[in-house]
């Protein structure tokens, strides 16, 4: 989830047919997808031909009741060397605005939907029909839309609750000198998950980190990636993040299902790397720790840290193992939170709305506890809602005029197998991470352009935004020109190419879930 200053204020479905359980697979039987998006994923994939200009084409395999995206049918078939042209155009357009000139994602976006928008007048596209194209494109995300309402409400509520305060308090009970980069790692990953921001936890505890590692005489470049692996494992699997709950909502797979599959490759990839970073970790003395504990003293005096605060967290997690949809989930565990905070300290209900909505404002003169914990509320999501209609109104074009199937009509044939179509996903996430830069538009486009794959070959939907985050979110911060690698290379002090090697969490994220594809491990099919 993006927090920084420059970024800041940064779906219940029908199941697409029972789950079987594939030989190869290590899941159970009939695990649902999800079921908390008012998008039509059900229907049983087929063959199906789109009349252009009169003629049949066989772009690719697409469900009889597909997502909004994948039901637009392209008004004109351009050529190969058109759709790879205005591809290039758009990667540069994006890139350069966004890597070169520092601008936030949504101008360039709305330069190449105009951009887009030219060259269907060109190819004689009617106004009406090119405004369809967008209007079906944006209208795939609003169901995220009204998850990321509650997303921010939930925030603000525990930061009243004093639920994330807590959470942030027993992380910083973990740290001693010794195993420091495990612990750090775990820090902040604890954190990360606490608050659904990387980049927050990066500027925030992280600085208090690596400084601490600077008075124990450590390597800032293996505490650096300690710092960065634990931020972006919260960032993956926090409900909290604007990232996850893009990557869940945007192929129709129900958030805390979307979490839940995410494990297969995450607990290991945590795994690996907390064993690596315990055995880089020196044997260390007894050290001064005073800027850690300037934040658990800080966080203490605001009052809001005690065992009560727990409960909504309590709640979120029981309703989940309930599979509640996610929407019911979050609203009555902000329902608790706010309860909780009224009795912690008395809100007025004009207060209690202003918080829900502006989010919750930290006043303890500690300027770095202050920015980790002033956080939430609907109005924060606005910059994620807005780049999310605008990535999806340029991804509707992309479909209306026949560009994203060229492209994948190229490679199809070769996408016969699980591996194949994974190893393909997670390419292109990467790629455009490498591109462009901009982790959020790695998931949107990853996301639009393979799903219509995994439905062919019968995978569910899962499977995809599993890759969309193991390849997308965490290998942003990997990128010396992303927006994630300037912004942590210049609050930390480290460049990306010193914490490279030693971000271990976001090195095998992408390398696992490739691996256990080829396998044919931790895959989750649907019935054809």
């Amino acid at each position: 989830m993006r927090s920084t200053q420059r970024l800041d204020g940064r779906w219940e479905s029908r199941r697409a047919g029972p789950e079987v359980r594939h030989p190869q697979s290590s899941l159970k039987p009939n695990e649902a997808d999800g079921h908390s998006m008012p998008v039509n994923l059900g229907g049983t994939a087929e063959n199906s031909f789109v009349p252009v200009n009169g003629n049949e084409w066989s772009f690719f395999v697409i469900a009889k009741e597909a997502t909004a995206m994948f039901h637009i049918q392209p008004a004109v078939k351009p050529s190969l060397a058109e759709a790879v042209s205005l591809t290039v155009l758009i990667v540069l357009l994006i890139s350069v605005s966004i890597i070169g000139f520092e601008a936030v994602p949504h101008l360039p976006i709305l330069a190449a939907i105009l951009l887009l928008i030219g060259y269907g007048l060109l190819k004689k596209v009617t106004w009406n029909t090119l405004q369809e194209g967008m209007t079906e494109g944006s209208g795939a995300g609003m169901g995220a839309v009204f998850l990321f309402f509650f997303i921010g409400m939930l925030i603000s509520s525990w930061m009243m609750s004093g639920t994330i305060p807590s959470l942030i308090n027993a992380g910083f009970l973990l740290i001693t000198p010794s195993y420091f980069y495990a612990i750090t790692f775990t820090v902040t990953a604890i954190i990360g998950i606490s608050i659904g921001s990387s980049l927050t936890t990066v500027a925030t505890v992280g600085v208090a980190l690596l400084s601490m590692s600077g008075v124990l005489g450590l390597e800032p470049a293996i505490t650096a990636g300690a710092i960065v692996s634990g931020a972006f494992f919260g960032d993956k699997m926090s409900p909290l993040s604007d990232t996850t709950n893009l990557a869940s909502s945007i192929v129709g797979v129900d958030l805390f299902a979307h979490i839940r599959n995410m494990m297969w490759t995450t607990v290991p990839a945590f795994g690996l790397s907390f064993i690596i970073f315990a055995i880089l970790s020196p044997a260390a003395g007894d050290a001064k720790l005073d800027t850690i504990q300037s934040f658990r003293e800080a966080l203490m005096e605001t009052g809001l840290v005690h065992w009560v605060s727990f409960l909504p967290l309590a709640l979120l997690v029981a309703l989940t193992l309930m599979k509640v949809p996610a929407l019911l989930t979050l609203a009555a565990s902000t329902a608790s939170a706010v309860l909780i905070g009224c009795l912690l300290k008395p809100y007025s209900a004009a207060k209690v709305f202003a918080i829900l909505f502006d989010g919750f404002k930290s006043e303890t003169g500690v300027e770095a506890v202050d920015s980790l914990l002033t956080r939430g509320g609907i109005s924060s999501m606005f910059f994620t809602i807005t780049l999310v209609i605008l990535a999806l109104t340029m991804g509707g074009l992309l479909f209306k005029l026949g560009i994203v199937q060229t492209l994948l009509a190229q490679v199809e044939q070769s996408l016969r197998s699980a591996g194949s179509v994974i190893g393909a996903s997670a390419l292109t996430a990467i790629s455009i991470n490498v591109l462009i830069g901009e982790q959020y538009l790695s998931i949107l486009l990853t996301g639009q352009a393979f799903q219509g794959q995994f439905k062919k070959l019968g995978l569910a939907s899962k499977n995809l935004s599993r890759v969309m985050e193991d390849a997308g979110t965490v290998v942003n911060p990997l990128v010396p020109w992303s927006v994630c690698g300037i912004f942590i290379a210049g609050v930390l002090g480290v460049p990306v190419a010193d914490y490279f090697g030693f971000a271990f969490f976001c090195l095998f994220s992408p390398l696992l879930t490739v691996l256990f594809s080829l396998s044919g491990k931790t895959l989750t099919y649907t019935e054809k």
